[in-house]
């Protein structure tokens, strides 16, 4: 697990660093993020969206990205507001 308060430190690149050395040690590993703000988002094998950070990460450990890794996505839309996508679908009020 990697863990971090600041915002640009680098935890996506560690982490895609990470899933590619175990990938290629022929270790299963997986990238997970409960939830991410993100502008940059990605399709995953599903059809949604994810972000981008975790589709890197997904092929760096050898696998399709999926919603499943990162379940809510906050895109902002403004200084006041933002879009949420629930397992790769936005949600509505």
């Amino acid at each position: 697990m990697i863990q971090g308060t600041g915002s640009d430190a680098g935890k996506s690149l560690l982490v895609t660093a990470l899933c590619h050395a175990l990938h290629r040690r022929g270790i299963r590993v997986a990238p997970f993020k409960p939830q991410n703000m993100a502008l940059n988002s990605a399709v995953a094998c599903d059809g949604g969206e994810i972000g981008r950070a975790q589709a890197v990460q997904a092929m760096a450990a050898g696998l399709a990205p999926h919603t499943d890794m990162n379940p809510v996505l906050l895109k902002p839309t403004g200084e006041m507001g933002a879009q949420v996508i629930i397992h790769g679908r936005a949600w509505r009020i």
